[in-house]
């Protein structure tokens, strides 16, 4: 049962996980048969208080992030975010991001 127009939740995988980014991190050290979170910053080449930030949600799993534990584990994008609880069908990029700057006031006709 898929979501509806009423809103009523489905029983899809991605509705039953809740938003946890230590699901993420800890799939991707035993997919990669890796023993901690130090090894797992050398394997997707951050920094280690990277992965530290994520795992206590100081830091989100940006878009880049993501990319490159797909890259490392052959997991899908939609894998490793349902792993995650990102319930979201679509990302969406803030209109902010795509405004054009105000001309200056001299260039007003």
């Amino acid at each position: 049962m898929d979501d509806n127009e009423n809103g009523k939740r489905g029983t899809r995988l991605a509705d039953q996980v809740a938003y946890d980014p230590n699901n993420l991190l800890d799939a991707l050290i035993e997919k990669l048969n890796l023993k901690n979170d130090a090894a797992l910053s050398r394997a997707l080449e951050v920094a280690p208080p990277v992965i530290s930030k994520i795992r206590h949600r100081r830091l989100p799993v940006g878009a880049s992030l993501l990319i490159r534990m797909h890259e490392v584990s052959d997991l899908s994008i939609k894998d490793l975010r349902i792993l995650m609880g990102d319930r979201r069908d679509k990302f969406r990029i803030s209109d902010k991001q795509f405004k054009p700057k105000d001309a200056p006031a001299g260039d007003m006709e």
